[in-house]
């Protein structure tokens, strides 16, 4: 198995992170076997794409939730290395507190 595990859509309440607060994460390598996808489709044409990082984040999005690492954006780079036979790669990682999900829940 390529993934913790494949579920369609996040559990965990929104963050708000804007692009540039995301640039300001450092990115860290994790094995793919750790994440859990947020979208259980992709885009063929994507995935076989050669610049299909240009325009965005060099590096997948995972919000850590509850003892998971939830891949929120980047799946077609993840899926990527896994063809290329790699086990893991490197994403930036949003430690997602209890307490800020809590407010964030509260205030909506």
């Amino acid at each position: 198995m390529i993934f913790k595990e494949v579920r369609n859509g996040r559990p965990y309440p929104e963050h708000g992170l804007t692009l540039k607060e995301w640039a300001r994460v450092p990115p860290r390598s994790i094995r793919l076997d750790e994440l859990v996808t947020t979208k259980r489709e992709l885009a063929l044409d994507k995935l076989l794409a050669e610049d299909s990082t240009f325009y965005g984040d060099l590096f997948p999005h995972v919000v850590s939730w509850q003892g998971n690492l939830y891949l929120e954006d980047g799946l077609h780079r993840a899926l990527r290395a896994a063809l290329q036979q790699r086990s893991a790669i490197h994403v930036r990682v949003y430690e997602l507190a209890a307490t800020a999900a809590g407010a964030a829940a509260a205030s909506s």
